[in-house]
């Protein structure tokens, strides 16, 4: 391998890196937000 593929091999890594820090997520998890906390209170202080 010459010096330019290995060069452009690297800032290719480092762009795709920089790529996913700034797209959007792409987690799956339902938007749920704030849940109430609907257990009994404590007595105890």
């Amino acid at each position: 391998m010459n010096i330019f593929q290995q060069l452009q091999q690297k800032f290719q890594r480092f762009w795709e890196g920089i790529v996913r820090n700034f797209s959007p997520s792409d987690d799956n998890y339902p938007e749920s937000g704030v849940q109430p906390y609907e257990g009994e209170a404590s007595e105890e202080r």
